[in-house]
């Protein structure tokens, strides 16, 4: 059967809804929605290149999608990301690798040299990275918690001195607080593409205005009056919670200031309605994996990030 390799439509919502099919069913632990989805095109920046392409069989079934994009907030240039989906019900066609040659052929046009992507660490996946010239990097855990059956730690009769929780909604006038939370603890995150956070424009834009980004379950810790931690709330609208970043200030950590934040907006999350937690740790990130397992969650799956040089030909070419 010919796959067709086409860009998303993101105004025919039937078409963003198929990605977001094809997401969940490859990867059921991203907290995705179609709200997500149209903002990654609407709301990316011009030197990012995003683009999101479409897998389509002949009688119009979307069946594979992908990512892909430049790296422009790394302090190494040339570096892009592509990540594919294939519904696992419709392996078998050919499009995983047709999504990924549409992919890396729009990173070389735009000067990528290096093409990174995350490939879950099971059998099948491996192999296909493999064949396609990437080779394994650092790996990464997603974790899951059952809120409608998890014993979360009690919330504390009382907060440290000094120490105030909000939510993210009360920043809604000036956020720039939590965007500085936010540049500090990624710069300090691990990985295999360093990002710098300096462009409070594009944060807006791309993180705060992101309609998956839920500004009441968002919790950030203030000690004496000043934003210090934050545990970032991802949700799908229905029944899925996810962490998008839990950070703390680097003059403030030590001090469970950001595991405060998290607990607090853990127990509004299961109060709201949600029922599955889903968060995600590099596996060398001890101390955030240790207070994830404090939580109660458990790793349901392992991804490795993955790369190859561009402009040269496949191994199995």
């Amino acid at each position: 059967m010919t796959v067709l390799i086409r860009d998303l439509r993101p105004d025919d919502l039937r078409d963003v809804e198929s990605v977001v099919r094809v997401r969940r069913a490859a990867l059921p632990f991203l907290i995705t929605s179609a709200g997500e989805v149209a903002h990654e095109l609407a709301g990316s920046h011009p030197d990012r290149h995003h683009r999101v392409l479409v897998a389509e069989t002949p009688d119009g079934e979307v069946v594979g999608s992908a990512q892909a994009g430049i790296a422009h907030d790394s302090p190494r240039p040339g570096q892009g990301y592509v990540n594919a989906y294939v519904d696992p019900a419709r392996r078998g066609l050919g499009a995983g690798r047709l999504l990924l040659r549409a992919a890396e052929e729009h990173l070389a046009a735009r000067g990528a040299v290096d093409s990174y992507a995350w490939v879950l660490d099971e059998p099948a996946h491996r192999a296909f990275a493999e064949r396609h010239g990437y080779r394994p990097g650092r790996s990464a855990h997603f974790l899951r918690l059952d809120l409608s059956s998890a014993a979360l730690p009690a919330l504390p009769d009382a907060l440290p001195a000094g120490v105030e929780l909000l939510p993210a909604a009360a920043f809604a006038a000036d956020p720039r607080p939590l965007f500085a939370i936010d540049a500090e603890t990624t710069a300090d995150e691990p990985g295999d593409v360093p990002a710098e956070f300096d462009d409070y424009e594009d944060w807006l834009t791309d993180t705060w205005h992101n309609p998956s980004l839920d500004k009441e379950l968002t919790t950030v810790a203030l000690v004496d009056g000043e934003a210090v931690a934050f545990s970032a709330a991802r949700t799908d609208g229905a029944t899925r919670y996810g962490s998008a970043m839990t950070g703390t200030l680097r003059a403030f950590r030590g001090r469970g200031l950001a595991k405060l934040a998290k607990n607090a907006s853990l127990h509004r999350a299961r109060a709201a309605g949600y029922t599955e937690a889903f968060t995600g740790n590099d596996a060398g990130n001890e101390p955030m994996l240790a207070i994830n397992r404090w939580f109660g969650y458990e790793i349901c799956a392992t991804e490795t990030r993955h790369t190859r040089k561009l402009g040269t030909p496949w191994p199995s070419s």
